[in-house]
């Protein structure tokens, strides 16, 4: 009776454990469709989200108004802005009296330049780029507005180095002609000139940012956009309008270079001058810079690039 009972509970076990069994290989079935599904799901997630953080914070969240200005760093980041825009006004300055013929011998002198204070600020040094940067949301509104006072700055000081030096030469003041050219060419034809330049400059700014690590492919990409805006320009103005190569493609320099009429028959008629001086060489370039850095972002996430 005893070897009975014991069969009997040997194969009453043995119906349970086959019993477990197959209730457990659908567990582990089901397990598997799951992940498999959630592979699939974040792959399909991935795919449709291919925007996703396209309009994400890329700067440091404790970056604020009030902590920006107890960091040491900034300064020395202000100082490597005055300074960079200076030496670029007076490359600018320089490259306007010489001709479009000097453009190449010039790109190296930019290179140089953006090498010597990118470590100091990432070497923005144009008002456009600035503002390109922050509505990219790369740096902070109140770093971009520093910045560009301090682009402004140190294109005075480029100016004023410059100019005395013409000055002590026996010349007259420095002047470029510029409100004489759009009563020529009318004010469409040289903010289209200046638009499409400053994109240029933007996109090639924004896309010489993905090799930052080399210091010197970073300096040769913006150097080689700066090359490209200023012949396309060249060729565009002179040979195509006769506009005798108005444009500038940096607000900060433009500013220095008496874009603002100081006559008119009224003051209303000045502060129009002051007004379309303005919206040519300041807002439409900053503008061409925000369009030149989300057309290189929006093709970057179109490629999938990180």
């Amino acid at each position: 009776m005893a070897t009975k009972k014991s069969k009997s509970s040997n194969k009453s076990a043995k119906t349970k454990s086959t019993k477990q069994g197959t209730a457990a290989k659908p567990a582990k079935k089901t397990e598997l469709e799951a992940s498999k599904t959630q592979t699939v799901d974040k792959k399909t997630t991935e795919k449709k989200s291919c925007f996703k953080g396209f309009f994400a914070r890329k700067y440091e969240e404790k970056e604020s108004i009030l902590t920006i200005f107890k960091n040491h760093k900034f300064y020395g980041a202000l100082l490597g802005e005055i300074i960079g825009t200076m030496l670029l006004a007076l490359l600018l300055f320089s490259l306007s009296l010489m001709g479009i013929a000097s453009v190449a011998t010039y790109a190296f002198a930019i290179i140089a330049i953006l090498i010597a204070v990118y470590a100091f600020s990432g070497a923005c040094l144009n008002p456009l780029i600035t503002v390109g940067m922050m509505a990219t949301r790369r740096i902070s509104v109140i770093r971009g507005i520093m910045y560009i006072i301090a682009e402004i700055i140190g294109a005075w000081l480029g100016w004023l180095i410059f100019n005395a030096f013409h000055l002590a030469g026996g010349e007259t003041a420095y002047d470029v002609p510029t409100m004489s050219a759009l009563a020529e060419g009318g004010f469409w034809l040289v903010t289209m000139i200046e638009l499409l330049g400053a994109a240029i400059i933007a996109f090639f700014f924004a896309r010489a940012l993905n090799y930052k690590r080399s210091v010197f492919t970073f300096a040769a990409v913006v150097a080689g956009g700066m090359a490209l805006a200023v012949v396309v320009g060249y060729v565009v103005s002179a040979a195509f309008l006769g506009l005798n190569n108005n444009f500038i493609f940096n607000p900060a320099v433009a500013l220095m270079l008496q874009i603002f009429p100081t006559a008119g028959e009224s003051f209303g008629e000045i502060l129009g001058g002051i007004c379309q001086a303005l919206s040519i060489y300041a807002l439409f370039p900053m503008i061409g810079g925000v369009v030149g850095f989300y057309l290189s972002d929006f093709t970057a996430k179109l490629s999938g690039e990180e």
